[in-house]
């Protein structure tokens, strides 16, 4: 055997050993067994929008005038009252006298709102006939004229009477037998305890008994 062939033999012979290792690191490597990945779960996260209900608002148109810094027609909620009207408006001039307008009474659709000037209201109260009417002048002077819907005397008030829930210390004044300190404790009353719910709840007032109470019964709504 020559040399040269006695190493092509040895050198065959490695390339077929190397060939079967590699074939069996690689069948190793494909066989063994793969590490199971833990999955996270998955986590889905809920988007909740807090939906704000808003109560749709009814409005009324209310038209103001007179003794206000901006007359006009305006929108309001329907919750509003006179002052709110009067606010919404500019506010009133310098010349406005509300004695003869209730402020708290609530708006209507349609509304007419008349804000009297001093020298108005004060037409209104020269005699004492004209103080009796006072409020049915306030809701319409005459025939021609608009009627204000802002006025304290509503269709349900006797016309002539007095509201004690409303009156003014004036007002209250023009009832027989009833002064300044009186018409005051009327106020203080109403005002501390709230509106008087029947008018015989007048002489709850100090000051006001039955005998004077009988005066004027006939001249006084609430």
């Amino acid at each position: 055997m020559t040399f040269q062939y006695r190493y092509r033999k040895q050198i065959l012979i490695s390339v077929i050993v190397l060939i079967i290792i590699t074939s069996l690191i690689v069948l190793y490597i494909y066989k063994k067994p793969k590490k199971k990945v833990k999955k996270e779960p998955e986590v889905t996260i809920a988007k909740i929008e807090k939906k704000e209900k808003k109560e749709s608002v009814e409005m009324v148109q209310i038209d103001i005038k007179g003794q206000v810094l901006s007359p006009g027609l305006y929108s309001l909620d329907k919750e509003s009252r006179i002052m709110d009207a009067i606010m919404v408006a500019g506010g009133l001039t310098e010349q406005a006298d509300t004695s003869v307008i209730n402020l708290s009474k609530k708006v209507t659709d349609e509304m007419v709102i008349i804000i009297y000037s001093k020298e108005e209201v004060a037409d209104f109260k020269k005699t004492k006939e004209q103080e009796q009417s006072l409020q049915q002048m306030c809701i319409q002077k005459d025939e021609n004229a608009l009627k204000n819907d802002a006025c304290i005397t509503t269709e349900n008030t006797p016309i002539g009477k007095i509201s004690i829930n409303n009156a003014t210390i004036e007002e209250l004044m023009t009832l027989p037998g009833i002064g300044e300190a009186k018409a005051k404790e009327i106020i203080n009353y109403r005002e501390t305890n709230g509106p008087f719910q029947d008018i015989n709840d007048l002489m709850n007032v100090p000051g006001i008994g039955e005998s004077l109470f009988a005066k004027i019964q006939e001249d006084i709504t609430l």
